[in-house]
Order: structure tokens, then sequence, then C-alpha cells
């Protein structure tokens, strides 16, 4: 049997950006998406703190060092600039593998850079 199971989450990450006519998705930091083990058009779901809006897109590399969070298109409607998000990626494995699964969770600063 396999279950979904989380991959890798970005925890609470501020909407720097929203772009209406964009073909869709969420542009996110390329450090973030390095220490969350996340990849360009990996598809994950995005979680509004601010609204408890809940969607899915996919992601494309922002500018490294750069902090953006953009959203894309139809979701730029749902998400507005200044928003606290949660990032989170889901991968499936066998039920045996996923009981010792240990995810990338990645808590950026309120600038949404990489604590050092």
């Amino acid at each position: 049997m396999y279950i979904e199971v989380i991959k890798s989450k970005i925890h609470r990450i501020k909407i720097t950006q929203a772009e209406l006519h964009y073909v869709g998705s969420i542009t996110i930091d390329e450090d973030l998406l390095d220490a969350a083990n996340m990849i360009e058009n990996e598809k994950v779901q995005v979680l509004n703190l601010n609204n408890g809006e809940r969607l899915e897109t996919y992601i494309i590399k922002g500018q490294r060092g750069s902090g953006i969070v953009c959203m894309n298109g139809p979701a730029a409607r749902k998400m507005q600039v200044g928003d606290v998000v949660i990032v989170i990626s889901y991968a499936s494995m066998p039920f045996e593998d996923a009981k010792i699964w240990k995810p990338s969770l990645v808590f950026p600063t309120e600038n949404n850079r990489l604590n050092k």
C-alpha cells in the first residue's frame, strides 16, 4: 500500500507580489526551494493564514536571494501581497517507508530569507 506524506514545507512566507495576468503558478526564491528540497514545476499546496484559502498550483523558480514569493494567474485573486502562507509538497511512498520518512521543513525569516 502507498500513502501520501508531506515531502517538503516552507512555513510562513510572505507574498511579495501578485500577477493576475500571468499563466499561473507560484514563484519562489530559489534559495527557499533548495532548502525545502522543492523543484521548479513541482505541484504544491498553498495555505493562506490570512484568509483560510487553500489551493494547488506549481512552482516557478524565482531569483535566488530575492525573497520573492509571487502568486500568479487566478491565485492572485485568492492571495494578496502581504498575506502569510505555508507551501507544502507531498510524496507517495510505501506505508513502511513512510513510517521513517523525514520531510524537509523550512522556517524562513519575516523577509523570506533563510535563517543562518
